[in-house]
């Protein structure tokens, strides 16, 4: 965790920010995934919002997608492990890097999952290339910074506030309300796609749980299941009283 007095005591340094375009032959770096689990939970992310039908058009939610922005003069691309931004220009369009402003909003909320570099996430470091945390804070200002380590499920949701990064505490339930999207943002320990392990998950407005594919199948199974089961009890029911009343000398069938 960060805390204010992690800066460096001297003054900020001016920084210039402009948002151009990048050239079409540009070629991004590609980022390494750290480990097959960073994908798994980041496509877990969306596949909720997918099937609740909240993605629209206009939205841009991607995994480690290249963010770009210039300081003084120097290119500065950083790729999130998941980004969430709320409308852009040219919706649908394929997109390999997103450059706030120039395209569309600035993104509301960013994610990284906690990698093997020491402090990545954590980095102030204000020289180029600036560190991640200096870059979604200053350079960007993302509204919504968040740090998962998917090891031990700790989850740390940071908020600007005057211009900082400011740790939020979960509510009662251990999750937290992302207002840019109207949902709640919480850790689930389980098993999914063959990985038992903590996750990151969203809950609605009335915090019920949003229910993966799989899940939501499995639900559907069980309301088959138990309906069955419902028809079958009435059947036997059905049954028995057809045979209490042949003992008594009554033909059921008879019965209208």
């Amino acid at each position: 965790m960060v805390t204010t007095q992690d800066y460096l005591v001297h003054p900020m340094a001016t920084l210039t920010v402009t948002w151009e375009k990048l050239p079409d032959d540009f070629q991004l770096e590609e980022k390494p995934v750290e480990n097959t689990g960073q994908p798994l939970i980041a496509g877990a992310l969306r596949e909720i919002l997918e099937l609740m039908g909240y993605i629209k058009p206009e939205m841009l939610i991607a995994s480690n997608f290249g963010l770009c922005a210039t300081v003084n003069g120097n290119l500065i691309i950083k790729a999130p492990d998941w980004v969430y931004v709320p409308s852009v220009l040219e919706p649908g369009k394929e997109r390999k890097s997103y450059t706030p402003n120039l395209e569309g909003d600035n993104p509301s909320v960013v994610m990284e999952f906690l990698s093997e570099t020491d402090g990545g996430e954590y980095s102030v470091k204000r020289t180029y290339p600036p560190g991640k945390w200096f870059f979604y804070e200053q350079i960007l200002q993302v509204p919504t910074y968040i740090i998962f380590d998917q090891e031990t499920g700790l989850l740390e949701v940071y908020k600007l506030e005057a211009g900082r990064y400011e740790l939020e505490l979960p509510n009662a339930e251990g999750r937290h309300w992302i207002a840019d999207m109207g949902l709640f943002l919480g850790v689930w320990r389980g098993e999914k796609e063959e990985r038992t392990g903590y996750w990151l998950r969203w809950w609605d407005e009335g915090e019920n749980l949003l229910l993966w594919g799989k899940e939501l199948l499995e639900q559907e199974r069980q309301k088959v299941e138990q309906e069955r089961q419902r028809v079958e009890q009435e059947r036997q029911r059905a049954d028995k009283l057809a045979q209490y009343l042949r003992s008594q000398g009554i033909n059921p069938d008879e019965i209208s």
